[in-house]
């Protein structure tokens, strides 16, 4: 397939590029720097107008939420690197002789707000704070692309691991010195996933013609914020019991200190029920692959 990615050059879209060219696709990449020099194989343009004709799109764009408070004018750049870039594509879109298959767009699981133990798979209930909001909107805006014939689905994505990049790579520095350790009171739920399955649910929402609708983007194994400190200093051999008091987080990070303070019990009850097999079931399994 002739394939356009939003974000191809971040954290998840590098990745996806490289397991789109290994599958024998053609990848065109969307990016305010069009003139950097791309991967080989990848077609870099900085334009929709610039781009061929294309069987699918991955739109992947977002500017990311846990760097740094947030101010009004972030938040606006929230909004429109998400549904503004998603109501670009969809103008687009409308102008094509023939529009995409496919399309695969990114949400969040902040699209739940903030939760308890309760597992939450794809049929729960959005929840009413900003990243809900947010989530809620850009979800929205991608699948109008149901009107246009294009088969659509949005993943709503957990903390995304690996070793390069992420969440995980911000929290290794204090771990590896033996100075991690849970965040307030640790009982919050983490719903991560290894970015390689993160990617490969890419792939299988983008070749399984019946796929369509939300897909919670997690793996079956969800931890505590305690539980996940405890594993990964486990697997690094180092204590993780300093803990970062709640006042902390709030005071250097003001709202955004709810997305670390909070989390939700997601369950990816459709990929599962859908047939889609996680490399990487377990947090043990998948810090160790990342890790060792």
């Amino acid at each position: 397939m002739d394939i356009l990615i939003t974000g191809g050059t971040g954290f998840i879209g590098r990745l996806l590029c490289e397991r789109l060219l290994q599958q024998g696709h053609r990848v065109t990449v969307l990016t305010r720097t069009p003139g950097r020099t791309p991967p080989p194989g990848v077609q870099y343009v900085g334009q929709l107008d610039d781009v061929g004709p294309v069987q699918a799109v991955v739109n992947l764009a977002g500017e990311p939420l846990t760097e740094g408070r947030w101010t009004e004018a972030r938040k606006q750049a929230f909004h429109a690197s998400r549904i503004g870039s998603t109501r670009a594509l969809l103008a687009w879109m409308q102008t094509l002789p023939a529009p995409p298959q496919v399309l695969v767009s990114g949400s969040a699981i902040g699209y739940y707000g903030p939760g308890d133990a309760t597992p939450l798979d794809e049929a729960a209930s959005p929840g009413h704070d900003f990243a809900a909001m947010l989530c809620r909107q850009w979800e929205a805006e991608a699948f109008k692309a149901d009107a246009l014939g294009v088969r659509t689905c949005v993943v709503r994505t957990g903390i995304v691991l690996d070793r390069d990049g992420g969440a995980l790579a911000r929290m290794l520095p204090p771990f590896r010195l033996g100075l991690g350790g849970p965040m307030g009171d640790g009982d919050q739920w983490m719903s991560w996933i290894h970015r390689e399955d993160l990617v490969g649910l890419i792939l299988w929402l983008l070749t399984h013609d019946t796929a369509r609708g939300a897909y919670n983007g997690t793996a079956p194994g969800t931890v505590t914020n305690r539980g996940f400190a405890t594993a990964l200093g486990e697997v690094l051999h180092r204590p993780a019991r300093l803990t970062t008091p709640a006042f902390a987080l709030k005071l250097a990070f003001g709202e955004m200190a709810g997305l670390l303070l909070t989390g939700q019990n997601v369950v990816p009850a459709r990929a599962l029920e859908g047939g889609y097999r996680f490399q990487y079931p377990t947090l043990d399994g998948a810090l160790e692959a990342i890790l060792r």
